[in-house]
This record gives C-alpha cells, sequence and structure tokens, in this order.
C-alpha cells in the first residue's frame, strides 16, 4: 500500500511538472523519433531503419529554429557523406588506406558544404555505407531515412511548438539582481563601520565572480532567443528579444560599476587602516543609498520581464520612485561628502570615486535612458533584418505582420508563452 502512495505521489508530480520545458522537450523528442521510426519501417528497404529516429531526435532541438536550420544541415551532411562512400566504393573498395582518404575527403566536404556541428556526420554515413556490400541499395535506404527523421522531427515543432524560454530567462535575470542586492546591501553594512581591508577585499572578489553569473544568465537568454526565432507560439518575437537583451546588458553594466566601487571600498580600507571606513554621518547615508539602489535593481529586472502591461506600468513606477528616492540620497552624500573633503583631503579621490560609481549606477537604471537605448537597439536590429532579408521583409509588410514598435511604453517588458 505505501508502494502504491508513493507511485502515485511521484506520477502526481510528473503531471504537475508537464509544462516544464525540459518535460515538454523529452516528450517530444520522445514523440518524434517513435513517429519516424514507424515511418521508416513501411517506407525504408532497411529491416531496422534506426537511421530515421536517430535524425528525428538530433534534428529535434530545443527550439523551432534550430531544428529547421538543424535538420537542413543534417540531410546534407548524411547526403554528402553517402556520395562520397559511393564515389570511393567505385573507385577503391575498403581498405585501411582507402578508409583514412575517405574520413579526410568527408571531413573536407562536410567543411564545403557548410554543415557546421555535422562534419563528423558526413564521414560517420560515409563509413556505414562504404563498409557494406550493396552500397548503392544501403545509400538510398539511408538517404530515405534520413529525410524521414528530418521531415518528422520538422513536422513535430508544427504540431507539437516548442517551448518558450522566455520565462526561465527571466527568472535568470531577476536571480542575477537580487545576486546583485544582496553584494549591495553587505557593501553598505560595512561602510557604515570599521572593517579590515581584507574584509573589503573579500567583496571586491565576490563582485568579480558576478562575470560568472553573467556567463550563465548570458547561455540562458540566447536559449530564450532562439525559442522565439520563426517559433508560431510568439507574437513580436523581436521585440521580446529585444527587451531581455538590453535588460541584461544594463545589469551587466551595474556589475561592472558595483567591482569598481567594491575596489574603491578596498582601497579605502587600506587608506584609512584603523579607522571606520567612512565617518559615521557619511557611512550611514552610504548604506542607505546602497539598500536603495539594490531595491532599484531588482525593480528594474522585474520591469524588463514582467509579461503583463499593469504589471509593467506599477513595476516602472516603483522604479520611477526609487529611482528618486536613491538621488536624493545620493545629494545628501554629496553634500557630506564635500564637507568630510574640506575637513579632510587625505581621501578625497576615493571619496568623490564613490560618488562617481553610485551615480552612474543611478543613471544606467534611469526608466528613460531605458526607453532610448530600447528604441535605438529596435531600429538598429530591424534595419539588419531588412538588409538581410528584403524580400520578407517586403512579403511581411504586404501582409501587415509587422511588429508594432512604438507600442506604448509600458508594454516594453512584454513575455509571450
Amino acid at each position: 500500500m505505501r508502494d502504491v502512495r508513493k507511485w502515485t505521489a511521484q506520477l502526481w508530480r510528473l503531471v504537475q511538472r508537464r509544462r516544464e520545458p525540459v518535460v515538454v522537450q523529452t516528450l517530444r523528442s520522445a514523440a518524434a523519433a517513435t513517429v519516424a521510426y514507424v515511418i521508416a519501417l513501411r517506407l525504408s528497404p532497411e529491416p531496422a531503419p534506426l537511421t530515421a529516429p536517430l535524425t528525428a531526435l538530433l534534428v529535434v532541438q530545443v527550439t523551432f529554429y534550430a531544428t529547421l536550420t538543424n535538420g537542413i544541415r543534417r540531410v546534407n551532411s548524411v547526403v554528402a557523406g553517402v556520395l562520397v562512400a559511393i564515389a570511393f566504393s567505385l573507385l577503391v573498395g575498403l581498405t585501411w588506406w582507402s578508409l583514412a582518404l575517405l574520413i579526410v575527403a568527408a571531413l573536407a566536404v562536410g567543411h564545403l558544404v557548410r554543415v557546421d556541428e555535422y562534419v563528423a556526420e558526413v564521414a560517420i554515413s560515409a563509413m556505414l555505407v562504404l563498409g557494406v556490400t550493396t552500397v548503392g541499395f544501403t545509400a538510398w535506404a539511408r538517404i530515405v531515412e534520413t529525410l524521414i527523421g528530418a521531415v518528422v522531427g520538422m513536422a513535430c515543432n508544427l504540431l507539437l511548438p516548442p517551448p518558450v524560454w522566455v520565462d526561465e530567462a527571466g527568472q535568470s535575470i531577476e536571480d542575477l539582481a537580487r545576486r546583485v542586492r544582496q553584494l549591495m546591501l553587505r557593501m553598505g553594512e560595512e561602510a557604515a563601520g570599521r572593517i579590515p581591508w581584507e574584509q573589503a577585499a573579500e567583496r571586491l572578489h565576490e563582485a568579480r565572480r558576478l562575470d560568472h553569473d553573467i556567463v550563465r544568465v548570458d547561455a540562458a537568454l540566447r536559449q530564450a532567443e532562439d525559442s522565439l526565432r520563426l517559433n508560431p507560439r510568439v507574437r513580436e518575437g523581436l521585440l521580446h528579444r529585444v527587451v531581455l537583451r538590453t535588460g541584461l546588458d544594463t545589469l551587466e553594466i551595474c556589475t561592472v560599476v558595483l567591482r569598481v566601487l567594491a575596489r574603491s571600498f578596498t582601497d579605502l580600507a587600506k587608506a584609512r587602516d584603523t579607522e571606520d571606513l567612512f565617518p559615521p554621518p557619511v557611512g550611514a547615508v552610504v548604506e542607505q543609498l546602497l539598500s536603495e539602489i539594490a531595491d532599484a535593481i531588482v525593480s528594474f529586472a522585474v520591469l524588463v520581464t514582467t509579461h503583463l502591461s499593469e504589471n509593467a506600468e506599477s513595476a516602472e513606477a516603483r522604479l520611477t520612485a526609487e529611482l528618486h528616492t536613491a538621488a536624493g540620497t545620493r545629494d545628501r552624500l554629496a553634500e557630506l561628502l564635500q564637507e568630510e573633503i574640506r575637513a579632510d583631503w587625505a581621501n578625497w579621490q576615493l571619496m568623490g570615486a564613490v560618488l562617481t560609481e553610485v551615480n552612474r549606477i543611478i543613471a544606467e537604471l534611469d526608466t528613460e535612458h531605458r526607453t532610448r537605448r530600447l528604441l535605438e537597439e529596435l531600429d538598429r536590429v530591424s534595419r539588419e533584418q531588412r538588409e538581410k532579408l528584403p524580400r520578407m521583409t517586403r512579403l511581411r509588410e504586404r501582409l501587415g505582420v509587422q511588429e508594432d514598435l512604438w507600442r506604448n511604453r509600458t508594454g516594453f517588458g512584454g513575455r509571450s508563452r
């Protein structure tokens, strides 16, 4: 009875996860491979046409854009390999030295036909075909099975659209913003007291490690950008791609400035040695300012990843209010630092650097600055697409499918699912 309840609970958890992209992708791949094998059993002369499900499994990638491009390249690689094998079988047959020449020739042909990551598939196909006696029979069967697998894989994406990975990319952006916030809060708490320079240096190392987080977020964002291309489930894919990409660019700039700020804190801790990092009144304002900027960074991430215009309005209003508050605190800090520098010129450069760095982060998060940056990027990407695909652009204009890039500004944070 206990085992039954355990299996029931596991089954229920699987049902609850049915909408997760990993689960959807697994089921789509299995379905495409099975259908390809069933069709190949009827059309291929081979008794076990495993090339068809293998091709379908490789072709059904995470995104429709990748599926289309991978399908074409994989078919090209197999056909090229079969042709190379037929040529070698007619000329020299299979020997140890002809096998070596075959591999070299197949790899060279793979680079010539530009099949990218499927260059090795050209050589594999050639060796498999050359290794049998009835070359013509096997070559035809392998081409048929490859075509079946590629067609089934691409058809699977039309009937069962691939998952859109925008939510996952948005979540990774928000997680990055929260990690930045936690680091800024710790730096602010330490700025209000006396810390050894080794502890300040540790915060500098933490700021540098944020680069690794950005790399992971960038990978998730690239996957999301591919999932938006040529996906029938998504409208305004260009808009979503640009919104997320410019949002990540802004957060990356903020992390760079935060790293510089951490370096200024470290140098200041060395210079002041046994004294507090900042005089007590200044330290309290620095802590308050970093806390306000940290909250604004999270609000900015929520703004660029929100999926409803109403939520975008509230997120933008909250970000604007937080930046306004932070700007007031910054002005108060500037006055205190000015008084402190007049009294003691010893560390005026580091004090001024701190003020400059927090001001740069506030400027990067400014909503008007983001709007201008977003529109410039949309114009640039749209212009590049028109130059690359002029015929497609004219067709879209005739059909009236152009994206409304000048939608009200609060819609810039949209997500599609």
